[in-house]
């Protein structure tokens, strides 16, 4: 059996920085840092210490994994902003891996449904068969609208903390073309232009 990619696995979308490293030799090693503001000052240093730790520099890595929300704005931002650059520039695959999808993934055998607060008496769900294996498309719901979706017998993960040892591993088999790293937020930004005040541009 051959050696897996050497995998960077990069989560800012819940108040964490996560990051986890498949090794050479099949080992994953990981750094947390519960966090809900700042990931974009420390992530660099997180990741240089988890790199150097485990012998590793960063033209060892063979692709990167980032998961995409739903989540929070910045730093969704902040972990896209990062993977892709690192993909830049050493030429490596980056994946993006749907939050929703990724909580699925911490979890044992189907079915399973995801449902996090998003606020506002809102939820975002999502339900499958298995474990990555989904059965419908993510979705913003008010939150009992949302709740009467969760199938009978099915396992409700609520916690919006991935589970990064099976995110690094399914990142190191899993298609970079059928991961594309674009934000997920399914709810549209609160910041919106303001037309009223807009001065005419001359032509």
């Amino acid at each position: 059996m051959s050696a897996p990619p050497i995998t960077l696995a990069i989560d800012t979308a819940a108040p964490r920085l996560q990051l986890a490293l498949l090794c050479r030799d099949g080992r994953i090693d990981q750094s947390i840092d519960d966090i809900a503001t700042g990931h974009a000052e420390i992530l660099f240093d997180r990741l240089g210490t988890l790199l150097a730790r485990n012998g590793l520099g960063y033209g060892d890595l063979q692709r990167i994994a980032v998961t995409t929300g739903p989540g929070s704005f910045t730093g969704l931002r902040i972990g896209l902003s990062a993977a892709r650059g690192l993909g830049l520039a050493r030429k490596l695959p980056v994946l993006g891996i749907p939050s929703l999808f990724a909580l699925s993934l911490g979890t044992g055998t189907g079915p399973i449904a995801v449902l996090l607060d998003a606020r506002r008496g809102e939820a975002y769900i999502q339900t499958f068969s298995a474990p990555g294996s989904a059965t419908t498309p993510p979705q913003l719901l008010p939150m009992a609208q949302a709740q009467a979706l969760v199938p009978e017998g099915a396992q409700l993960v609520e916690e919006p903390f991935v589970a990064m040892e099976p995110l690094v591993r399914f990142a190191a088999a899993a298609d970079p073309q059928n991961f594309p790293p674009h934000a997920a937020y399914i709810r549209d930004a609160d910041a919106k232009p303001q037309d009223a005040a807009r001065v005419p541009r001359r032509v």
